[in-house]
């Protein structure tokens, strides 16, 4: 049984005054202001953000790490952070992004989801001056919005700055990558390959046996590669997917549920109803009222 506690993206709230939307973004000035653990922490969100001044040691998954100045930090979810070491000059800006919200972002845009994998097990990078300042102004300019109550597409301006943010972010990624280039382990490689997989044929295929399949090996073999890159399992991942697209068709356009069942590949609308309230917690009606 899994005795890690879990910290809920509800908890930053609490700190974050007014610089938040929903429950899909927080951002904090200096990242002091939360209450720093004592125990291991399994994240259900993901932090993005950049080390001001001091320094900070800490471990991801039992691997430990140090952020200085002038440097970024990305913690994903499902990871779990533990031992928490702060000089007492030290500050960092940072984002609290919900899982939901970070993969409506960057849905589609399959050369960043292949990058922010590759900041899993490389969550520190180093910013230069220009890109400390251009992360700076996308931070400022993101808090600004989130004041701006009265405007009627602030959720949308959000996201264009997250995702326009995400491009510059990922070209700092890619330059680490290609500055550390060196083969990709076996299960890097196969999670990059199945999440590519996913992202294109979710709304067709469900079976982690089909995943398996494309990609030359046994459904047993890409659970454990999975797992072991990601913490999470296949499945997991596909009705993260799933249901990110079904959110995605639910807001944004005004299908019967009846014909999103059958574009999702669902027997019926019970069948889809049933397994979004599972995933999501409401149903599909609800959902789309929310």
């Amino acid at each position: 049984m899994d005795k890690i506690q879990e910290t809920n993206i509800h908890i930053i709230k609490r700190y974050c005054k007014d610089h938040y939307i929903d429950n899909d973004l927080f951002l904090i000035d200096n990242i002091k202001r939360i209450p720093i653990p004592d125990s291991a922490r399994r994240t259900n969100f993901i932090i993005i953000g950049m080390c001001t001044q001091g320094e900070a040691k800490y471990t991801v998954d039992t691997r430990e790490f140090t952020v200085r100045a002038g440097e970024t930090f990305i913690v994903s979810e499902r990871h779990v952070i533990n031992q928490f070491t702060l000089s007492d000059d030290f500050v960092a800006m940072s984002m609290v992004i919900s899982v939901n919200f970070f993969h409506d972002i960057i849905r589609n845009v399959s050369e960043m989801s292949a990058l922010f994998l590759y900041s899993r097990n490389h969550p520190v990078m180093r910013f230069d001056k220009k890109e400390q300042t251009v992360f700076r102004n996308y931070f400022d300019a993101i808090d600004r919005r989130i004041s701006d109550k009265g405007n009627h597409f602030q959720k949308e301006l959000i996201r264009v700055l997250m995702l326009a943010m995400f491009y510059d972010l990922s070209n700092v990624i890619y330059r680490n990558r290609k500055g550390k280039e060196k083969k990709q382990s076996r299960p890097d490689a196969i999670f990059t390959q199945f999440i590519k997989l996913v992202e294109v044929h979710c709304k067709t295929e469900r079976r982690v046996s089909w995943y398996a399949q494309q990609l030359g090996i046994t459904a047993k073999y890409l659970s454990e590669a999975v797992k072991h890159v990601s913490c999470r399992t296949p499945n997991e991942w596909i009705d993260n997917y799933v249901t990110l697209e079904m959110r995605v068709l639910l807001k944004n356009t005004t299908k019967p549920i009846k014909d999103i069942a059958k574009e999702m590949n669902f027997p019926n609308q019970s069948f889809l109803g049933k397994y979004f309230k599972e995933n999501v917690g409401m149903s599909p009606s609800k959902y789309r009222k929310s």
